[in-house]
């Protein structure tokens, strides 16, 4: 099972294993409140990538799209998040304000779909 979190949520034991999906630290979050197994910088869109989206996230499809051929190329990586999945629950913390579109929930949906 793969769910996702914001890093200002309270993180909880069902969350299972933590994972910060981002490639900075989310702002005024201490890391002991975080309460991570492991912080994934690597599946993380590159930083070009994720200064356009913030720019214009409008272009939801086309950020997908480009962080999915980002992912393709880190098979092994993605292999070792899957398996997490299939070990129990796997949750994908990321700071974004907007929920619905983000990394975390694109990063699931490609996990989803293996």
């Amino acid at each position: 099972m793969i769910q996702i979190k914001r890093a200002y949520e309270k993180p909880e034991e069902s969350d299972g294993y933590r994972v910060l999906v981002d490639r900075l630290w989310p702002r005024g979050v201490r890391k002991e409140a975080a309460r991570l197994d492991e912080w994934a910088r690597e599946v993380a869109p590159s930083d070009g990538l994720r200064k356009e989206f913030h720019g214009h996230p409008e272009r939801w499809e086309e950020f997908r799209e480009r962080y999915f051929e980002e992912l393709d190329g880190m098979p092994e990586r993605v292999a070792e998040l899957r398996e997490r999945a299939s070990e129990g629950t796997l949750t994908l913390v990321y700071a974004a304000r907007n929920e619905e579109r983000n990394n975390a929930v694109a990063l699931r949906e490609y996990l989803e779909r293996g």
